[in-house]
């Protein structure tokens, strides 16, 4: 197949060698001309080191190279910059083509997945092609360097769903399929949330019990509020779920969680920010989830605590004393 891959940071450049791997015609797109060129050149990526892109590959800066006569684009922009690149590259898609979404956030100020904002973007060019989410427990480095890995396809069409499995599964990449694609974009989105409340965790000094409770109370918010945005309960305990969740919020990998050590350990949000170096999705969708939690009516205490943490509207001392002084109630709701 040819296959566009939207975006040339470490998890589109994994996807990309995955794909081409594959045996797919793959071109990798990046706004940054010099780094797309040197990708070109080197066949290295400077945040994947040990790993060897493969020279099959196409790199380019033009994105209708990237977009056009391809049967599937995968969109791996960070959130905050998916709707300006669909916007783009929107007018170059066939119409039959299948756009994956393979980043993860929420947009502020319509509340909607990146699946809806692309959907959007393809509409206002008359163009109703087929948009799917791929989502789960996957770290760029371990992909990058074939170890094995499972992963949900989200599409409201099964069939879609099934077309991208059959593009993307290889021998270490296993590929399961889902109907709930909001519901497993949803995981995607606040699961960054949840690690960054884990990696503070760490960073004042708690141990694993705290850690351990805040990732299984932290699944449980998610759980409701997608509950009442109408997605599928089981999502929240599957790979895009609590697998996703467990990954981000554990792993020397994750970018959330070591900025959320960071901050924990006294680093301002900031600072915490350049020493990651890399784009940090729970800081990026912390407002939306905040404004969905208002607008669902649903209590989202862990979310709400990493909020004030790292607004600096509380000393982070006096955030962890109330979360842990505020009375338990049942364990489970019932919607």
């Amino acid at each position: 197949m040819k296959i566009g891959v939207i975006g040339s940071g470490t998890w589109g450049t994994a996807l990309a060698k995955l794909l081409c791997e594959n045996g797919h015609d793959v071109t990798l797109w990046s706004a940054l001309k010099d780094e797309i060129e040197a990708l070109g050149k080197t066949h290295r990526h400077p945040n994947l080191p040990g790993v060897e892109i493969p020279e099959g590959i196409t790199c380019t800066a033009d994105l209708s190279v990237a977009a056009m006569d391809k049967e599937i684009i995968v969109c791996s922009t960070p959130s905050v910059y998916v709707r300006a690149t669909a916007r783009r590259f929107a007018r170059f898609v066939d119409d039959n083509a299948i756009v994956v979404s393979v980043a993860k956030g929420i947009e502020e100020s319509t509340l909607s997945t990146m699946c809806e904002i692309i959907e959007d973007e393809m509409r206002c060019e008359d163009k109703y092609v087929s948009v799917a989410a791929l989502s789960g427990p996957t770290h760029a480095e371990e992909v990058a360097r074939g170890l094995a890995t499972a992963i949900v396809a989200a599409a409201e069409d099964i069939t879609i769903a099934r077309r991208i499995k059959n593009a993307f599964s290889n021998d270490y990449f296993k590929v399961f399929c889902s109907t709930d694609r909001k519901g497993v974009e949803l995981c995607g989105a606040l699961k960054n949330i949840i690690a960054l409340a884990a990696g503070i965790s760490d960073g004042m000094g708690y141990g694993d019990n705290a850690k351990a409770a805040i990732i299984t109370r932290g699944m449980a918010e998610v759980s409701y509020l997608g509950t009442k945005m109408g997605c599928k309960q089981h999502t929240f305990f599957g790979l895009s779920g609590i697998g996703d969740m467990i990954v981000t919020a554990t792993s020397r990998h994750s970018r959330n969680n070591n900025c959320g050590r960071l901050i924990g350990s006294g680093v301002k949000t900031e600072e915490a920010v350049k020493q990651i170096g890399m784009v940090v999705e729970g800081l990026n969708v912390l407002p939306s989830a905040i404004k969905m939690e208002r607008f669902y009516g649903v209590e989202l205490p862990i979310i709400d605590a990493v909020n004030q943490v790292v607004s600096g509207n509380l000393p982070i001392e006096e955030v962890a004393k109330r979360f842990f002084s505020t009375p338990a109630t049942r364990e489970f709701r019932v919607f």
